[in-house]
């Protein structure tokens, strides 16, 4: 039996995790093993630790990277404590691979752990942009750590080759979010209302935003301008989601939680919604608002428009349904004319998501079935065009 250890460390990312661990559990020559850690741990981002074992999955290992603070110095210590951690934990469990998602700095320190212990990496959702965000120079670090690769769109797949991984080991399975609507029951709009106790309105917007991490100390003044905007907007129930543990993402959480405590008869932050929850939101609202690659990856999925603001996805492959506008209220507030006007809601319907229309669970799933893991480790780069010719 071989075991495979997934890392995961906050809710988004165990989401889109899910049903690969799924389907790992259900395999007679799998083990999975688990490791928790990062803003699952953390009372301020849920807690959500709780609902894995809800879940039904057994936690291996879990530790606490002490989220306390945003400063760059407070980002770096949770780093180190993170590859400590890592490194006791693949110690213990002794993995024959680690499974790996995305592009958060804890992200690579389970990298660079496994990379030292000798463990192959298999690394979803590589190859991809976000220039506004130090997830991208991440991103890339991590894909030359990792062996085996799961990308989400062609151009990605192309991207990791570019960065000198074997082609034979580089696999476009298409964006693992889509399984989740396919998969998941959603909750009609009454049904969400009351699980997260806000009524609904004539128009509802769905918002997350990050800090740019790539210039966090503008976080707090480009909040206040996506607020000024929402202000504005007649008859909008708006439902926030907490940032990520981000270098400078306390101050929007601050600001949010002051902007809601004045609207609370059409305004809720809430600190983990949940899959369920989260997906059912977007099936009922009239658009994505923020920063986040939800956003650009599954919101195309339901029909829906997305207002991307500001650089922290520049890069990434869109749909058409996705609105890309800059900082400033003025900006923002145009940016919902567009959403609302008839044109780009008539646009809508004729949306295609670029990240596929689901089933990577079960691509990624046939791949590990059919690799020799032992023969993962010694990587070679690969020169599409050889130096000399």
């Amino acid at each position: 039996m071989r075991k495979i250890c997934v890392i995961t460390t906050n809710r988004a990312e165990y989401g889109l995790l899910y049903w690969l661990m799924k389907g790992i559990s259900g395999q007679p020559e799998f083990q999975l093993q688990l490791v928790v850690t990062g803003a699952h741990l953390s009372p301020e981002f849920g807690s959500t630790i709780d609902r894995i074992r809800e879940d039904g999955f057994k936690v291996d290992r879990s530790f606490d990277l002490e989220l306390f603070g945003d400063k760059a110095l407070d980002i770096t210590h949770s780093l180190a404590l993170a590859i400590d951690g890592f490194g006791s934990s693949f110690q213990t469990l002794k993995p024959d691979l680690i499974v790996i998602l995305g592009d958060r700095f804890e992200i690579l320190a389970a990298a660079s752990a496994a990379l030292i212990a000798n463990i192959p990496v298999a690394h979803l959702h590589g190859g991809e942009l976000s220039e506004g965000a130090i997830d991208d120079s991440i991103r890339h670090a991590v894909t030359k750590l990792s062996h085996l690769h799961f990308a989400a769109a062609v151009p990605y797949r192309n991207r990791i080759i570019q960065l000198g991984e074997q082609p034979d080991r580089v696999f476009m399975v298409g964006g693992l979010g889509i399984d989740n609507i396919n998969k998941i029951k959603l909750l009609s709009r009454p049904e969400l209302e009351k699980a997260i106790n806000l009524p609904f309105n004539k128009h509802n917007l769905l918002i997350t935003y990050h800090p740019e991490t790539l210039d966090p100390g503008k976080a707090g003044q480009q909040v206040n301008e996506l607020l000024l905007a929402l202000d504005k907007l007649p008859d909008t129930s708006l439902i926030f989601t907490m940032p990520n543990a981000d270098t400078g993402h306390r101050i929007i959480v601050e600001k949010v939680q002051t902007f809601v405590q004045s609207r609370e008869n059409r305004s809720i932050l809430i600190p983990s919604m949940g899959q369920l929850n989260y997906l059912s939101a977007m099936k009922s609202v009239d658009a994505v608002v923020g920063n986040s690659s939800s956003g650009i990856i599954e919101a195309p999925s339901f029909g829906i428009g997305t207002i991307n603001i500001g650089k922290r996805q520049d890069g990434r492959i869109r749909a058409t349904s996705v609105i890309d506008c800059g900082i400033t209220e003025p900006e923002i507030s145009l940016a919902f004319e567009t959403l609302y006007s008839q044109s780009f809601r008539e646009q809508l319907k004729n949306v295609v998501n670029p990240y596929g229309t689901g089933g990577a669970a079960d691509k990624i799933l046939s791949v590990l079935k059919e690799t020799d893991f032992n023969n993962l480790i010694i990587k070679r780069f690969y020169d599409e065009a050889p130096f000399g010719r």
